[in-house]
């Protein structure tokens, strides 16, 4: 009787931001987890920091106004679009076969990632390290 292995078609997160850590480490990802010919789905996450909770004055009596709101936000934006096109690119060059799916989330990211990681039931959870971890 011979032995088969049946492959299964993995689901793997890789949380990125604007660290150099989260992109060596989806580097590292596409080298060393995503075989060839493989079905895996790769799964980049950013995750958006809230805003901050300000009150409408700040502690020079100064308000915030609707278009520093939308400027922020604007930004944050800018940023994780930024962030998913150079983590789709590296994907692109180093392993253009393979599946990949974006997502953007808001909240703390320590919580979000854990959160996203069950909710889509991630085979494998791949983060890059900072100093503060």
């Amino acid at each position: 009787m011979a032995d088969h292995v049946v492959e299964k078609d993995r689901k793997i997160l890789v949380a990125v931001d604007e660290g150099e850590e989260s992109m060596y480490a989806l580097s590292w990802c596409l080298k060393n987890v995503i075989s060839d010919n493989s079905r895996d789905t790769l799964i980049l996450l950013y995750v958006k920091r809230p805003r901050a909770v300000f009150s409408a004055l700040d502690g020079t009596g100064y308000l915030f106004s609707a278009d520093i709101w939308a400027t922020r936000d604007k930004y944050s934006n800018d940023v994780a679009a930024c962030v998913m096109e150079k983590a789709k690119r590296m994907c692109r060059e180093q392993a253009d076969e393979v599946k990949v799916d974006v997502r953007v989330e808001c909240g703390d990211p320590r919580d979000v990632i854990c959160q996203v990681a069950e909710r889509i039931n991630a085979d494998v959870l791949v983060m890059g390290a900072t100093a503060m971890a």
